[in-house]
């Protein structure tokens, strides 16, 4: 089997050669956590790519991760927002989670749709490819009301989480090519809802008819396989190309009168004046070069939802606050204080636990190290015997040698001494004599161990 090579995942020269990876730019994650059918985890999918390319778009959850693994890892990772999505009993829900202190914001999706289905539904559809994903989308608040004492605050709350999800604009330096999408947040007021879209940016030719540009865009369109079928127009059943150009929208065919004047087909003209606008540089496309009089429309290419403020609360999932808003239940202040007392102990006992278990970890770590330090202390102490022992043994072992050498010295002089014939004369003791029987005796009377059988191997 082949060796899987690892493909790489980081840009060479940092923050230079990446300029949206930049110090500053939120971070987000986009995740699905619980039970969740197909159709959300495709929205999930649709929704990272509205947030590239500051997202994790190939993150992969798996079932045994919890929220508060995506929680714990995200500061570290740099990450400043995280999106999760769940379903539950009523609708699905999304919670929009600023790491790594709060707000946590809580929606209700009341309706959505993906990608593909705007993409399916739409008649002039265009696909989008991954150029557009390489800069970061436009943000466009709509009919938020401006913050004033008199606007709720968690409006304003929601109008903030939302625009520090997406890199601030900087007109001074922003580059005209690379504003490529554009993502709308609008307020519905009478339904109390925020309304989720994502259009493309196109720019297309200004005061130019729908059947001119349909044969310049088919002239200089490439020679792939879905293009090459519009690439060539078909204009074998028209007797002039006047009959093509000239003709108003639905009419069969050009009658015996005449030709139509190009001002009657003023509804087939690419924009208006409304529309157009000069370029301020040199944009993608196609003659799109710096003070032309172009207009720019907005295709959308979906996801869309239409989200519904359920719950605003302090802190982060695992370490909630105070609730800030609610939708549906409505407390006096007198139970507003009582919460925030209840809130104020529980955080106060937290910070005595964390510091309690910082001193314990403190406690250990010393008795650890002064435990390592008696046990260096007692193995130099018995290397310090050891030589003693082993200067003990040398002197010995001298002294026997020398012992040994004089013992031998006397035996030789000894031997030297007995050396002569065997006295005959020379009589024995009675006490020897009985030593000797006795001694005689107890060897004879000594239990001799039984013989050990031999084993044989039978034959069979």
């Amino acid at each position: 089997m082949a060796r899987r090579r690892k493909h790489r995942t980081h840009l060479k020269g940092g923050v230079a050669s990446n300029p949206g990876s930049a110090e500053g730019v939120p971070k987000s994650f986009v995740i699905k956590h619980g039970q969740v059918g197909s159709s959300l985890a495709q929205l999930v999918r649709d929704v990272r790519k509205v947030m590239e390319p500051n997202t994790a778009s190939r993150l992969k959850e798996r079932a045994r991760n919890k929220l508060r693994d995506f929680l714990t890892m995200g500061p570290a990772l740099g990450v400043s927002h995280l999106l999760a999505f769940t379903l539950t009993d009523v609708a699905p829900s999304m919670r929009i989670v600023r790491l790594s202190a709060g707000p946590t914001l809580s929606f209700r999706v009341e309706r959505y749709s993906l990608m593909k289905d705007i993409i399916n539904s739409s008649k002039h559809a265009r696909s989008i490819s991954t150029v557009e994903y390489l800069s970061p989308p436009l943000l466009v608040l709509a009919s938020f009301p401006p913050p004033s004492p008199t606007t709720p605050p968690h409006l304003t709350l929601m109008m903030k989480t939302f625009q520090s999800m997406f890199p601030p604009l900087s007109p001074q330096t922003l580059s005209l090519s690379s504003a490529r999408r554009v993502v709308l947040i609008h307020y519905n007021a009478d339904r109390g809802t925020v309304d989720f879209r994502h259009y493309l940016i196109t720019v297309k030719p200004y005061g130019v008819s729908k059947r001119i540009r349909r044969i310049l865009e088919g002239a200089s369109a490439k020679s792939s396989a879905h293009a090459s079928s519009h690439a060539t127009l078909d204009l074998g059943n028209e007797k002039d190309v006047a009959d093509f150009l000239l003709r108003r929208k639905g009419e069969p065919g050009p009658s015996s009168d005449g030709y139509e004047s190009a001002a009657s087909t003023a509804s087939s003209v690419g924009g208006d004046d409304a529309d157009a606008i000069s370029l301020a540089d040199d944009y993608v496309g196609r003659n799109n070069k710096k003070g032309q009089k172009r207009a720019v429309k907005l295709d959308e290419v979906g996801p869309r939802m239409e989200l519904r403020l359920i719950k605003i609360v302090e802190g982060v999932p695992g370490k909630e606050g105070g609730v800030l808003y609610h939708e549906f239940v409505k407390k006096s202040q007198a139970e507003i204080r009582a919460q925030k007392a209840e809130h104020a102990a529980r955080e106060k006992l937290r910070k005595q636990r964390k510091e309690e278990q910082e001193r314990n970890v403190q406690r250990k770590k010393a008795a650890l190290e002064a435990k390592e330090k008696g046990k260096e202390s007692t193995l130099g102490d018995q290397d310090e015997e050891d030589e003693e022992d082993v200067d003990g043994a040398d002197e010995d072992e001298v002294m026997g040698s020398e012992a040994e050498e004089r013992s031998d010295d006397g035996e030789e002089d000894g031997e030297r001494e007995d050396d002569g014939a065997w006295d005959d004369d020379e009589m024995i003791s009675e006490d020897e004599e009985s030593a000797g029987e006795s001694e005689s005796e107890s060897e004879d009377e000594a239990p001799r161990p039984p013989p050990k059988k031999l084993k044989t191997k039978s034959k069979r």
